[in-house]
């Protein structure tokens, strides 16, 4: 399951959608608030768009299929969460009309994660 879901990630990095490019550029290179972030990263039998694994946040860009699978998304963030990480859902419109505050909600959120109790750099889990 492992290597499926490396190489699915890695078809997901090629293949980004437009909202996922316009969010990257901010995030990538530790460019945001000296975060690194990865893309596409395997966690907990899914694959995450975005995750900074120093604070054990991830970020989800929902497109328009996201509305018929409210069950799914919900097992999923379960999943995720359930392994120590804060998941952020953002829709692609807003990232493409509201990218100012889409930033704010992601630094927002890094400072609650950052208050958690200190650990260590949660472990990727594919």
């Amino acid at each position: 399951m492992a290597g499926k879901n490396i190489s699915i990630a890695r078809r997901l990095r090629r293949e980004s959608t437009g909202p996922e490019e316009i969010l990257w550029r901010e995030l990538r290179a530790s460019r945001f608030h000296g975060l690194k972030f990865r893309r596409q990263a395997p966690i907990a039998g899914y694959i995450a768009d975005f995750c900074c694994y120093s604070l054990g946040l991830t970020i989800e860009l929902d497109g328009g299929h996201h509305a018929d699978q409210p069950l799914a998304d919900a097992a999923r963030r379960a999943a995720i969460e359930s392994h120590g990480y804060l998941e952020l859902r953002f829709t692609n419109d807003e990232v493409k009309e509201r990218l100012d505050w889409v930033l704010q909600e992601i630094l927002r959120a890094a400072d609650i994660a950052r208050a958690r109790a200190p650990r260590a750099p949660l472990p990727r889990l594919d």
